[in-house]
């Protein structure tokens, strides 16, 4: 029985269907033209979302995974339609984001010869992501598409790019479906030596004072249940990175708060005393370490992780233990011994009661003065039961909510960490409307990280995408601002911000908002906005001088925290 004979751009969305794809990110161009096309007659199977601007389709399509689980899928044409890409690329590589961009080419004959809208993306983003490759004929569509989702889902995920030329968009081929599981070459998820599981059971037995270190491999991993029954049979107090937050819920009674530079007192102090860390799924990221030569010198380091390359990159390990976290917390698990470690955990409660007293009923329950951002973020995660998927953008507004929301549900936080990319948040906040239509999703922004993206207000008036979309607007660049003020001798290099009148923008856009500046006034507009079916703005005028605390200053350990400055 001969094959079906279709086009290469046919094929590609024959492919995604194949392997489960039902939303797309993405926006039309010449070079991509026949792919558009040939979607015209998927739209009843592949639901495309026409964003404003390219970035914004990769910044989707990481929010839409981040907060699924599934590969999020973005389509541009070629030159800057794919170069406007890069940016989301990079993110979702560094945050180890399962994405796959497709972007147009020109045609082979003309590979090489500058031709109009031609840029080498393979070239560009081969050191950024997990795979870059260049469809060049329709043929090999099947073949690269199952690859791809392979890829980037698989082991430590992350972005992939298909380069696709046109000839091969319009050229026929006989398709048949293909599915990927295994890559000569390519081992995502390594083998898990029995001695190494040996040998860090045999230090969390001997020790007194264990640390673990949760973080997004958890998530990741899916392996939250693991995780418990493995903290919860030794006692193990934990702290989580900025993107692990969600992996235990806020109010696990082991669970002792925000990792790194503004994340709580008593884990990152604790770092510097305790005799064994755990870290699973989390790389000894520089925000979390501080300086690398005080760092944990005193303990004995047990590293969970699927990626090798993560070993001993930042921090030694004494024990190396590979694998999927979800299976090798479990293994780890039959082999630890029961423990009650109550002094040890009841040691960071003095740390917990004065940060309370420093830092955080300061924020939270200022007692007057302008409206600060814990106490906003705070206000909104109470409104929502602790239930809301939470969205960040970068700056002050990011670590603000990260560390006064709170997290009751698995993958229930979205933000840019290693890259620390402005304009992320509002983009994935409508990615992850798609991913998760069943839950509310709140995205916290600054003044500055809105304007990065502020065209994406017309991808949500078109979807009618329901963002609840907090901006805490303090007229500054608030993140650098704090840096100028405690490191620049308060000089404000470009920092202020003259903003418009950003209600009336997005009634421009037919999304309903409103500005609160008193305190009094901030309970009732938090109701109105949830209650609102669909998008909603709700821009809050806070302290302009605000910082966030506590913060361990550059090149400073884990234990040297500013409560005040």
């Amino acid at each position: 029985m001969s094959k079906e004979v279709i086009t290469g751009a046919e094929a590609l969305m024959r492919s995604l269907e194949h392997n489960g794809v039902k939303t797309i990110f993405g926006y039309p161009g010449g070079s991509i033209m026949p792919v558009f096309d040939a979607l015209y007659d998927h739209k009843d199977s592949l639901n495309h979302i026409l964003v404003r601007h390219e970035q914004g389709a990769a910044h989707a399509a990481e929010g839409y995974a981040r907060v699924s689980g599934d590969v999020g899928v973005c389509l541009v044409t070629s030159g800057p339609g794919a170069t406007n890409t890069i940016t989301g690329v990079a993110d979702a590589m560094i945050d180890s984001t399962p994405i796959v961009v497709i972007a147009g080419q020109v045609g082979t004959a003309f590979l090489g010869s500058d031709a109009f809208q031609e840029v080498d993306l393979v070239g560009i983003t081969q050191p950024i992501s997990k795979w870059s490759y260049q469809i060049r004929r329709a043929e090999d569509v099947a073949w690269a598409v199952a690859r791809a989702f392979y890829i980037a889902k698989s082991g430590r995920p992350g972005p992939v790019v298909l380069d696709f030329a046109k000839n091969a968009q319009v050229e026929t081929t006989e398709y048949e479906p293909l599915s990927v599981d295994f890559i000569r070459s390519y081992v995502p998820v390594p083998d898990t030596d029995p001695q190494s599981l040996q040998d860090a059971a045999a230090l969390i037995n001997a020790s007194s004072k264990p640390l673990v270190l949760v973080g997004q491999g958890v998530e990741l991993g899916n392996a939250q249940v693991e995780l418990r029954t493995f903290i919860e049979k030794a006692d193990l107090p934990c702290g989580c990175t900025l993107l692990g937050l969600s992996a235990l819920p806020s109010d696990h009674p082991l669970n002792k708060g925000m990792l790194g530079m503004h994340g709580n007192l008593g884990p990152n102090v604790k770092t510097n005393e305790s005799d064994v860390i755990i870290a699973v799924g989390m790389r000894f990221d520089d925000r979390v370490t501080g300086n690398l030569s005080t760092y944990a010198k005193q303990a004995k380091v047990i590293h969970l992780d699927i990626d090798p390359a993560e070993i001993n990159k930042n921090v030694k390990a004494d024990v190396a233990v590979l694998g999927d976290c979800k299976q090798t917390l479990k293994q780890l698990t039959e082999l630890v011994v029961p423990k009650d470690h109550k002094e040890w955990v009841d040691s960071f409660g003095e740390y917990e009661k004065t940060e309370n007293e420093q830092v955080i009923e300061k924020e939270i329950h200022p007692a007057n003065g302008p409206l600060r951002m814990g106490e906003v973020v705070r206000a909104v995660s109470e409104a929502t039961h602790h239930q809301a998927i939470l969205v960040t953008d970068v700056g002050q507004n990011q670590m603000m909510s990260a560390r006064y929301f709170k997290y009751s549900r698995n993958r229930s936080i979205v933000t840019s960490g290693g890259l620390g990319t402005m304009g992320f948040g509002l983009p994935a906040a409508i990615g992850a409307t798609f991913g998760r239509p069943d839950r509310t999703v709140c995205v916290f922004m600054g003044d500055g990280g809105l304007q990065m993206s502020i065209h994406e207000l017309g991808t949500i008036m078109e979807q009618e995408s329901p963002v609840k979309i907090i901006l805490l607007n303090n007229n500054f660049l608030g993140n650098v601002r704090q840096w100028q003020a405690m490191f620049f001798h308060h000089r404000y290099s470009f920092t202020p911000m003259m903003n418009p009148d950003y209600v009336k923008i997005a009634s421009a856009y037919h999304i309903p908002g409103e500005s609160v500046f008193r305190r009094e006034d901030l309970k009732k507009a938090i109701e109105r906005m949830l209650a609102t079916d669909g998008p909603y703005l709700l821009e809050v005028g806070v302290i302009e001088e605000g910082n966030v605390l506590p913060m361990t200053p550059p090149g400073g350990s884990v234990n040297e925290m500013l409560l005040d400055c």
